[in-house]
């Protein structure tokens, strides 16, 4: 794993500890969601990080970090390169131009995930 990538984790992970530390009922039942939206039901826990990655390069407010993370839950998942730039398509199609700087940034952090680091 490349320093970017781990610092990424290392980061969110340090993070998420001392906010859930905190033990605030209304951020706990946020995140409680968020991990029951992504877990399996009708849909597939791979088809939602793709729907979930494809929000995040689109959105009017882009969030590098929640397309990180969404990266990574798709390495872990075995989503392949192939599949990944079928979502990056579909993101830029419906997204429009503007969303290509974010696709950038998401290439460069899949390829450090897939050890490809030039």
């Amino acid at each position: 794993m490349s320093n970017f990538v781990k610092e990424f984790n290392d980061n969110r992970t340090r993070m998420n500890e001392v906010i859930l530390g905190k033990d605030n009922l209304v951020i706990k039942r946020l995140w409680n969601l968020d991990t029951n939206t992504y877990a399996e039901g009708t849909l597939d826990v791979k088809t939602k990080e793709l729907l979930g990655l494809v929000v995040r390069l689109r959105r009017m407010l882009r969030c590098d970090d929640c397309i990180k993370y969404h990266l990574g839950k798709s390495h872990e998942l075995g989503i392949t390169t192939d599949q990944l730039y079928e979502v990056f398509a579909v993101a830029n199609f419906v997204g429009g131009t503007i969303v290509i700087p974010h696709t950038c940034r998401a290439v460069e952090y899949w390829e450090e995930l897939l050890g490809n680091v030039q």
